[in-house]
């Protein structure tokens, strides 16, 4: 090996002095397991700074919230009640400082009373205390007593929406038992007020429309935020228990309307017809009686006139009141004229003037 301390030294020559000859030399020895966890370390500082910053800024950007035409946004800052948004895009500050709960204000909610069919009473009795309080409920909502002492079971819905987001969220506990109890309610008063007739025959609007008016009423008094779209009546029928007898009870009803109906025809009929036959009987008395006292007048009236004459010329009278007397006296009897001057001979001078007057009308 060569003894040379670096490339330029010559070996018969001194070596020559390197700038760097006249100080010495600093050696500086790096350990690199450290350098390597310094380095990781100030990384990791700087990447834990941006993830807090991007959840800042994600935790922020949660704010933004979208209602739909159809909905209704309440914003809610720690349980309480702060605003109410319509449809668009919105902000609120991020959870947990405010929430925001989102009603729809067009979906058409129902409830059914008095859905399941009517049971016995020893099935009734049998329901109370046990898992088929649903069935129960069913049944006694469903049998209402009717104004004139009957019952009646009665199957009822009511449709409704949300009109006020702010009162249906927080002004009732529960919407939905609310307006069952109320319509419940509602319909019991209006049925008792009414005929059990009526109503399975065909008053079936007016009660409908009572129940609609008389329940909004309940539900705004209770602020509620609710409105009632319609209620309608799907089955009002008499209990089956007594199904046969109420249509016994019908059938005779109908029976009592037929004959009084039969009976006022003939009433019509008869009626009428006597009417007339009276109306005749008294034109014929008043047109007898007219004539009778004409006739009375017209006889009294005459005999005042005889009796002037008479007074005036008694002889005269006399004479042709004999006359007009033996006139109609000899009108109507047989008339045989015989010849007094007949007398002595064989032939009887015999003159029949009433077989010549029978001859003389052929």
């Amino acid at each position: 090996m060569s003894d040379k301390k670096n490339p330029w030294d010559d070996n018969d020559a001194e070596p020559k002095k390197g700038p760097w000859d006249d100080e010495p030399i600093k050696i500086k020895v790096v350990d690199i397991k450290k350098a390597q966890q310094k380095k990781s370390s100030g990384e990791s500082e700087f990447s834990f700074k941006w993830i807090v910053l991007g959840a800042i800024a994600l935790w922020a950007a949660s704010g933004f919230y979208q209602v739909q035409t159809n909905e209704q946004g309440v914003v809610l800052r720690f349980g309480q009640y702060v605003d109410t948004t319509d449809a668009g895009l919105h902000y609120h500050l991020p959870y947990p400082i405010e929430t925001v709960q989102k009603v729809s204000m067009t979906q058409e909610r129902s409830i059914n009373l008095g859905e399941s069919e009517a049971y016995s009473a020893s099935n009734v009795a049998g329901m109370r205390g046990n898992r088929d309080a649903d069935a129960l409920r069913s049944f006694t909502e469903s049998h209402m007593l009717t104004g004139d002492e009957n019952i009646v079971d009665i199957n009822l819905t009511v449709v409704w929406k949300i009109k006020n987001a702010k009162d249906y969220l927080f002004n009732v506990r529960s919407p939905d038992e609310t307006v069952r109890v109320a319509a419940q309610s509602v319909l019991r008063e209006i049925v008792g007020q009414s005929e059990m007739q009526p109503i399975i025959t065909g008053d079936r609007g007016k009660v409908e429309d009572e129940t609609k008016e008389e329940l909004q009423k309940l539900l705004d008094e209770f602020g509620s935020g609710v409105e009632i779209v319609r209620v309608k009546l799907q089955k009002a029928d008499p209990p089956k228990q007594v199904v046969d007898a109420f249509n016994e009870v019908q059938r005779a009803k109908a029976d009592l309307e037929r004959f009084k109906n039969e009976a006022e025809a003939y009433r019509n009929e008869v009626l009428p017809k006597a009417r007339g036959e009276a109306s005749k009987i008294i034109q014929d008395a008043e047109a007898y009686s007219s004539a009778v006292v004409n006739k009375a007048q017209g006889d009294a009236e005459r005999f005042l006139s005889v009796y002037n004459a008479y007074k005036s010329g008694k002889d005269v009278t006399i004479k042709r009141l004999y006359l007009e007397t033996m006139e109609n006296v000899l009108a109507k009897s047989n008339k045989v004229i015989m010849d007094p001057s007949a007398k002595g001979s064989n032939v009887l001078p015999y003159l029949p003037l009433d077989n010549l007057n029978r001859k003389e009308a052929k």
